[in-house]
């Protein structure tokens, strides 16, 4: 159903960060921002953070040897920095300047799900932490809620100094089930958001893991966020990168890569991009993280080369990330 509220209006800025960003990496995953209002950038092929002003000054950069693959960000309201390293099993938590706190998960040891690759059709059975974790979520209370992914089928709950309180789902296209739960986000009703990827839906429960509902249709949802209106934005991966083998889409008309916006009550708001003109800017080929700064302006991070850059379905300076300015009304 479309919304009758307001519309938020974004535009695409030029060249952001700099006119050869595509030279800084191969491609980016995770994007997030600081209380400092300063843009971290999760980058692959070197794997690293680089931190980056509204202007697009690079400001710093760590982690050269941090990840096996970088995957998911998120930063805290404390500034904590959550990077999921998916290839790795682990959660790995940082300061802002990239000293290593804790981590969750042990490395190279994924759970027993029975999963033979990074393929959510190899899973046997659902399993505890970690096989190819992909994004984490914190509540209020400071408990993490992690995302578990592209070998496994749950979501994980931890205490706000890492204890595994309670784990739910399996496997399945039914409630409370995934194939690749590999976004999530809380909104500020506390209600637990998750980006059900190849079920192209959006799944929501309670901090309990009860399910109350979901938002359907959906084109490959990566990650989702919310902004200070309350409204839902998506990070759609669309139909044209990253299929699994033997997949096709459901149409020939089918989306690209695009972000749909809805508003609190789950009514659309809009969309924009669709993969037409996917190296264009405002247009997306592979979006995988987004994220709003303190001013509501729009960040979108794509992964080009994993997604199909690699087959030559992009050339190599197809943008990775882009800034979007939010226009007031």
């Amino acid at each position: 159903m479309k919304s009758n509220s307001p519309s938020p209006i974004y535009e695409p800025v030029s060249e952001w960060p700099c006119p050869n960003a595509h030279e800084l990496w191969r491609e980016v995953t995770g994007v997030a921002v600081d209380s400092q209002n300063r843009i971290h950038v999760l980058a692959r092929d070197p794997n690293r953070m680089l931190i980056f002003g509204q202007d697009g000054t690079l400001l710093g950069e760590w982690g050269e040897d941090a990840f096996v693959r970088p995957h998911g960000l998120t930063i805290g309201p404390d500034d904590r920095v959550y990077c999921c390293d998916d290839l790795d099993h682990t959660v790995k938590v940082f300061t802002l300047e990239g000293k290593p706190l804790f981590k969750l998960g042990t490395s190279g040891s994924p759970s027993a799900t029975g999963a033979t690759s990074i393929d959510y059709r190899t899973i046997q059975r659902s399993a505890g932490p970690f096989y190819f974790p992909t994004n984490v979520a914190i509540g209020e209370d400071g408990c993490l809620f992690v995302a578990d992914g592209y070998g496994n089928a749950r979501i994980h709950r931890f205490s706000p100094e890492g204890e595994l309180q309670i784990s739910w789902g399996e496997p399945g296209a039914g409630p409370g089930q995934f194939h690749v739960p590999h976004g999530i986000a809380l909104d500020s009703r506390g209600i637990l958001h998750v980006a059900d990827r190849e079920n192209s839906r959006i799944q929501m429960f309670t901090t309990d893991g009860e399910y109350v509902g979901e938002l359907a249709d959906i084109a490959r949802p990566c990650q989702i966020t919310f902004d200070t209106a309350g409204n839902l934005l998506i990070a759609e991966l669309g139909y044209r990168a990253g299929m699994w083998p033997g997949t096709f889409p459901p149409s020939p008309t089918a989306t690209g890569g695009r972000i749909s916006i809805y508003d609190s009550q789950h009514r659309l708001l809009t969309q924009f991009g669709g993969g037409e003109t996917p190296t264009a800017p405002g247009d997306f080929f592979a979006p995988h993280d987004l994220c709003c700064d303190l001013a509501g302006n729009l960040y979108v991070a794509e992964v080009v080369y994993s997604a199909g850059g690699r087959r030559g379905m992009v050339p190599s300076d197809c943008h990775a990330l882009q800034k979007f300015s939010l226009k007031a009304e």
